[in-house]
């Protein structure tokens, strides 16, 4: 059956992270995703991807994981993932504790959303090479599921390096939770079917790559499918259905983060989509 949930980038003037959980969840619908930015240097040399000048919500976002672990403590089904979390500007050992820490925490709720970014001096303050940002992406994922699923993990890469080392407690999800890669372009398929479970898109920015995608799992001789979601959806019905019928499993909506007047009667109107979707 396909679900439903909400992205919001969760800000200090927008609608809560525990109320807007709770408020999710009491809908009947069935996630919420948050969006992550350490901070935004002022230099503004990277141009915004979407054009124009970059939303003030970028420089406002809690910490994911912290928020995150609220709404885990004040619901009880629905899921809690990153949409996305850049995986780059954290510590390996430190990500892959905070992810283990939510999922035990949630009950096995959590869901990794994760790319490398797009702003070259945010990375730099973190010090990572742009031009290499996705080879770091690749060691750390690979490192942290060696972290989650060994008694004595060790991982020795060109960019991660570590002897073994123990690390509980591990995630309730066997293996780690699903890793959903949030990118597009033509590198990504094999990446994803080298990687990641799955792929989690912005609306409008799909296309034609799930063929692909599929091709590169095939190639990886992976047997099972790629979990398919997508944020950002339209509350469009006949968009929904054509994705659906596409093999989405996971429509997740966009909020702007704005307070409960107006984000309140959107997930009115997201719940009873989900409900006619479901039918």
């Amino acid at each position: 059956m396909a679900e439903f949930g909400a992205l919001i980038f969760p800000t200090d003037y927008a609608m809560q992270p525990v109320p807007l959980a709770k408020a999710i969840e009491e809908r009947g619908l069935d996630s919420i995703f948050f969006p992550e930015h350490t901070h935004i240097p002022a230099s503004r040399r990277t141009p915004y991807p979407a054009g124009g000048d970059l939303p003030k919500e970028y420089s406002h976002t809690y910490d994911p994981f912290v928020a995150l672990a609220a709404c885990a403590g004040a619901t009880e089904r629905i899921k809690l993932g990153t949409g996305i979390c850049l995986v780059v500007e954290r510590d390996v050992l430190t990500l892959a504790k905070e992810i283990s820490s939510i999922d035990r925490i949630s009950g096995g709720r959590f869901i990794l959303g994760i790319g490398a970014g797009w702003n070259a001096e945010e990375m730099e303050n973190h010090g990572i090479d742009y031009d290499t940002r996705w080879k770091v992406v690749r060691e750390k994922i690979l490192a942290m599921r060696e972290i989650w699923t060994s008694d004595e993990a060790e991982f020795h890469g060109e960019f991660v390096d570590f002897d073994p080392v123990w690390s509980n407690p591990k995630p309730i999800q066997e293996g780690g939770p699903p890793v959903l890669m949030g990118a597009t372009s033509k590198w990504s398929y094999d990446r994803i079917a080298e990687y990641c479970d799955g792929w989690l898109p912005i609306a409008g920015l799909e296309g034609d790559h799930i063929p692909e995608i599929k091709k590169a799992w095939k190639n990886r001789g992976r047997n099972d499918q790629p979990l398919l979601a997508m944020f950002g959806v339209p509350p469009d019905e006949a968009f929904i259905t054509a994705k659906l019928e596409q093999g989405f499993s996971h429509m997740v909506f966009g909020l702007p983060p704005e307070g409960e007047a107006v984000v309140l009667p959107l997930l009115d109107q997201y719940a009873r989509i989900a409900e006619k979707m479901r039918e």
